[in-house]
């Protein structure tokens, strides 16, 4: 972990009304982030484009409509320690906000116009307990709000809990998460096109399998948008 990091989780801890990123001290309009760490959120806006290189990487692994990414992950980045935090550092509301802010970005686009559901990646319910909560689910709930669309959790479920995917292989990764996911009431999204959400896309072997899940609902459509993306 990097020093910058340490110390603003230390500043946190004593000083909760500091910046996730930076650790310096929020302005009363600000929320969980300083609009300085805001500006420097590396946006792709590739929820604007087809074809594009996240795209491109997935293709032919899962019938999808379309891919979104929010910003890039880059090591040294904005991103890493906002993802880091509210998947370890119970920062839930980063992943709120997050969700808000891409929802605002996507609101009005075609790339969202043909959405039903929001559904989030799901996390195994003693995955979920230890944590606190699912943080798909909180970016999904962020997306939610600013879209208003419908957000539908516990109908895709995770019955295996797997080792988590850190330091994995990309064929690692897909053994890891195969046959991990199921659809409890396949005709909640039969002929519904869903926006599969998720924090961080790295070999895309979760949302394959998710989706590999999702495809047994008949007449589904599947988009996938995600906070970051790894390359």
């Amino acid at each position: 972990m990097r020093r910058n990091d340490l110390l603003s989780e230390f500043s946190y801890l004593f000083f909760p009304n500091v910046c996730a990123v930076c650790g310096e001290e929020l302005l009363s309009s600000e929320e969980c982030i300083c609009l300085r760490c805001l500006y420097k959120l590396p946006r792709t806006y590739n929820f604007r484009e087809k074809d594009h290189a996240v795209e491109k990487r997935m293709a032919g692994r899962i019938p999808f409509e379309r891919i979104a990414t929010f910003c890039v992950y880059a090591k040294g980045g904005v991103l890493p320690p906002l993802i880091h935090q509210l998947k370890y550092h119970q920062r839930s509301e980063i992943g709120i906000l997050l969700g808000r802010l891409y929802g605002e970005d996507l609101r009005g686009s075609d790339f969202l116009s043909p959405i039903d559901l929001i559904v989030p990646v799901p996390l195994h319910p003693g995955k979920e307990k230890q944590r606190g909560y699912n943080q798909a689910h909180m970016i999904a709930q962020g997306l939610s709000v600013a879209t208003g669309l419908p957000l539908s959790a516990g109908n895709l479920i995770r019955v295996v809990y797997n080792p988590t995917q850190t330091h994995r292989s990309r064929t690692q990764r897909w053994e890891n998460v195969r046959d991990i996911f199921r659809v409890r009431e396949p005709k909640a999204f039969q002929d519904k096109h869903l926006l599969l959400v998720d924090d961080v896309i790295t070999t895309g072997s979760t949302l394959e399998a998710c989706g590999i899940a999702l495809m047994s609902c008949k007449g589904v459509k599947i988009s996938i948008a995600t906070l970051g993306e790894v390359y």
